[in-house]
C-alpha cells in the first residue's frame, strides 16, 4: 500500500486549540505535544517564577507564532498543562472538596519544574491529610477519601506520583492502604480503571507492597503487636470467665482466617476490635492496651516494613 500523501499528513499533525483555554485577548500561545492554549504571559508570571524570568527575554523574529502570538513550546503532558490553566484561570476549581488526581499530578509535576509554588503546596497539602505522617492523624481519617476524588486505583497512583516526586512523608500510609485496599493478585495484574487503561506498580512498588504485605500479616500476632492477646492462653488477672473469653478469642481468629487470607488488623482500634467479641471487663481492658500500645509500636515501625527510611527521615522536597 502507497503512504498517503504528504499534504494529508501535514494536516494529520495540525496542532488542536483548546477551546476552554483559547482566551481572545492572549499574548502567548503554549504548546504541549499537539494541543495549543492561549493565555497571558502575565497570569503565568504572576505565580510562577520560572515564567516571570522568561517574560522580559527577547523573542527571535523567526519564532512560530499564532495570531501574532509567540508559541512557547512545552515539554509536558497537555492534560497536566490544562490542569493547570484551569486552575488559573477559574479560582473557584481550587475550592472543589474533593480534586480530581489528574489536577493534583499537575499542580506536582508543573508546580516543582515551573515553581507555581502556591499550586504545589495545595497539591502536596491535600496528599499529606489523606495520608498522614501520625497515627493520630491517621485514626481521623474517614473511611474514603475526602479531598481527592476516588476511583479504582487511585492508591496505586498516588503512590506512584509521590515517590516519583520525593513526596516522601506519604509512602508508609500510602503503602498501607495499597495492600490493605487491594487483593494480592490485583497487586500483581493492576487495576482497571474507567477509561480502559490500567494502573499497575511499578516493580519496586510491587517488591514493597508485597513484602512489607506479607511481614504486617506475620507481625500482628507477635508479642508487643496488636493482636498479640488473641493468642492468650492463660487468664488475665480480674478475668470473670476464662473459659468464655477464650472461645471470644478463638472465635475473632476464626474470623480473622475466614474473612481473606490478606487482612491486615495491625492498625484496627481497639474500639472496633473490641466490637467484634464479648471479653469481660478484665479482659476488654487489657486487650484495650495491648492494642493501643501494639499500634503505636507498628506505627513506628510502618516505614521499615515498606523498605523505607524511618519517619523522621521522610520529609518532602518541594
Amino acid at each position: 500500500m502507497s503512504p498517503p500523501p504528504a499534504k494529508r499528513q501535514r494536516a494529520e499533525e495540525e496542532p488542536i486549540t483548546c477551546s476552554e483555554l483559547w482566551i481572545s485577548d492572549g499574548n502567548v500561545v503554549l504548546q504541549a505535544g499537539n494541543v495549543q492554549f492561549r493565555v497571558h504571559f502575565g497570569v503565568l508570571a504572576r505565580h510562577s517564577s520560572v515564567f516571570r524570568d522568561m517574560q522580559g527575554l527577547p523573542q527571535p523574529s523567526n519564532e512560530p507564532n499564532v495570531d501574532g502570538c509567540p508559541v512557547v513550546q512545552l515539554p509536558d503532558d497537555p492534560t497536566d498543562i490544562e490542569y493547570l490553566l484551569k486552575a488559573l484561570y477559574d479560582p473557584a476549581f481550587l475550592t472543589l472538596k474533593a480534586m480530581p488526581f489528574l489536577a493534583i499530578r499537575a499542580f506536582i509535576r508543573l508546580g516543582r519544574k515551573y515553581e507555581f509554588k502556591d499550586f504545589l503546596n495545595l497539591a502536596v497539602g491535600r496528599l499529606t491529610v489523606e495520608f498522614p505522617n501520625t497515627l493520630e492523624a491517621f485514626d481521623a481519617l474517614e473511611s474514603e477519601l475526602q479531598t481527592i476524588a476516588e476511583y479504582p486505583g487511585v492508591f496505586f497512583d498516588i503512590l506512584a506520583l509521590a515517590s516519583e516526586n520525593n513526596i516522601l512523608s506519604v509512602l508508609p500510609a500510602a503503602y498501607f492502604f495499597v495492600i490493605d485496599e487491594y487483593t494480592l493478585d490485583e497487586l500483581f495484574e493492576g487495576i482497571k480503571k474507567a477509561d480502559g487503561t490500567m494502573a499497575t506498580l511499578s516493580p519496586l512498588h510491587l517488591h514493597n507492597s508485597v513484602a512489607g504485605r506479607e511481614k504486617l500479616l506475620l507481625r500482628q500476632f507477635q508479642s508487643g503487636y496488636t493482636l498479640e492477646w488473641v493468642l492468650d492462653t492463660l487468664p488475665v488477672d480480674g478475668c470473670t470467665a476464662h473459659s468464655k473469653c477464650c472461645k471470644e478469642r478463638e472465635m475473632l481468629m476464626r474470623e480473622f482466617v475466614n474473612e481473606s487470607s490478606s487482612s491486615t488488623w495491625i492498625l484496627f482500634r481497639a474500639s472496633t476490635l473490641m466490637a467484634m467479641c464479648q471479653l469481660c471487663t478484665a479482659c476488654n481492658l487489657h486487650a484495650t492496651k495491648a492494642i493501643d500500645t501494639g499500634r503505636t509500636k507498628m506505627w513506628a515501625e510502618l516505614p521499615r516494613i515498606f523498605g523505607l527510611s524511618p519517619w523522621d527521615e521522610l520529609t518532602n522536597d518541594i
